[in-house]
């Protein structure tokens, strides 16, 4: 008997999830612990195996397709087994078979016979057909494989997966017309591109071909260049999940951001030592980044106001700094959590840090690593920035922004002196955290990093 799979549970807050590619398709063998597809959450990208022995069946959904979680994605059973959806399908097959012979008597009786025989279109089940218009499939060119020659969804499936994929800006260009598909692309796993449509040629020019008149063209249109079809790229997965949060958090939170800046030339002394240090202690790849997160997670546990969440009508405040680390990503911002941060050595917490951005980029960072902060530092010093208003991540109530090094003038024995400053820019929930302790927090960290070498030995 075929076996459902069902579309595992990937945490306790993810509903849906994103199939990106099937690794096996109807027809192949499919062994325990083997990977049947490849899904993607908002925060990592996961594989889902195989529990069960057999051949697969048939699949429900296709690539990009949104699931919901503990929904059946597809079955596996023995070879030549006829999935639970199908079987229904079958037993509905006969009454609609009936149906249509009912139908086509009394259409006899009232329809002039044609002038030549027709070949009358392909029997389909209702399931089949629904699943054509949706995938796109020519369903009157398939070969049923149901009784009688009736198409049934798995003919749909198979159909779809023997299809070239198209990217979608390949789809668009296609759905406008004047563009056919080839067999194959240039993409990854033989995806078309836009570059791998074949443009077809003008009515006219068709014609003319056709009769062997020479086509005939515009002058105009020789210089003229063809407009280029806009890129359509669709909101889902990762991208959609954060334009849905981003939104939500504007939308359920008082936000108020205060900016200020800290004395940054202990910071860059001490980098400059670091780099210059002695290879065997694993200090040169610390940079001004972890020297931040590491004044952040000593400086918070003086602020639980802070370091805390708004759930309901409650605030949850820790006394260990879960730090969250933003982490931009090809896929989107990924905010990664350093636990217990306040209690790691500046070398671990760099090197915990850097652990959760590589497996970010490199889509193996685990859920749990993505869950539980409690305060969040994200940085755009590398790009110049000098301030700018960071979004909070909900329920967490505080958010760090780290802007660029900037020369700022200070006023040293009633004369200027210009001094690097980094830019902070702490924004709050303003429901739950008053204005006054958030700036004594800013003024605080501001002191550790101005003093980050007395911190150290603190």
């Amino acid at each position: 008997m075929a076996t459902p799979i069902i579309m595992p549970k990937q945490g306790n807050t993810v509903e849906s999830v994103l199939i990106v590619d099937w690794k096996k398709h109807v027809g192949d063998t499919v062994a325990v612990d083997d990977v049947l597809c490849e899904v993607e959450t908002d925060k990592a990208t996961m594989e889902v195996p195989s529990t069960v022995a057999g051949t697969l069946l048939a699949t429900r959904y296709g690539a990009g397709d949104e699931v919901p979680v503990m929904e059946t994605i597809a079955w596996i059973g023995a070879a030549g087994e006829m999935p639970p959806g199908d079987e229904r399908q079958g037993a509905r097959g006969e009454e609609d078979m009936a149906q249509a012979a009912v139908q086509g008597e009394t259409a006899a009786s009232t329809t002039p016979p044609s002038a030549g025989p027709t070949t009358p279109p392909p029997a389909i089940s209702p399931r089949a057909r629904h699943l054509a218009e949706r995938k796109g499939v020519d369903a009157a060119a398939l070969a049923g494989s149901g009784p009688g020659g009736r198409v049934i969804e798995r003919d749909v499936q198979a159909a779809f997966a023997a299809q070239p994929k198209l990217t979608p800006v390949a789809k668009a260009m296609v759905a406008e017309g004047g563009f056919a598909v080839p067999p194959q692309g240039s993409g990854p796993g033989g995806r078309v591109t836009s570059k791998d449509l074949v443009k077809e040629a003008e009515p006219r020019k068709r014609a003319d071909q056709e009769s062997g008149a020479p086509a005939q063209v515009a002058p105009e249109s020789v210089s003229r260049p063809l407009p280029l079809a806009p890129e359509i790229i669709p909101v889902k997965g990762v991208r959609k999940v954060i334009a849905e949060r981003m939104l939500q958090s504007l939308q359920s939170t008082a936000q108020l951001t205060l900016n200020a800046s800290a004395d940054a030339r202990a910071l860059q002394t001490l980098r400059k030592r670091l780099k210059e240090s002695p290879e065997a202690m694993e200090l040169r790849g610390i940079t001004i980044n972890d020297l931040v997160l590491f004044a952040v997670a000593r400086t918070l546990p003086a602020f639980p106001g802070l370091n805390a969440l708004f759930i309901g009508a409650e605030i949850h405040r820790y006394r260990s700094v879960h730090l969250g680390v933003a982490v931009d990503t090809p896929k989107g911002l990924m905010v990664p959590v350093v636990r217990t941060a306040e209690t790691l050595s500046l070398r671990q917490l760099s090197a915990e840090a850097k652990r959760l951005a590589t497996a970010c980029l490199e889509s193996k960072v685990l859920l749990d690593e993505l869950n539980g902060g409690t305060f969040t530092v994200t940085n755009l010093g590398a790009f110049g920035i000098e301030s700018f208003t960071p979004v909070l991540n909900p329920p967490q109530v505080g958010i760090l922004g780290v802007s660029g090094i900037q020369l700022k003038p200070i006023e040293v024995d009633g004369s200027a002196h210009f001094v690097p400053h980094i830019g902070l820019s702490l924004t709050i929930n303003h429901q739950v955290v008053d204005g006054a302790p958030a700036a004594r927090f800013l003024q605080a960290l501001g002191q550790a990093l101005a003093s980050i070498d007395l911190l150290l030995v603190g």
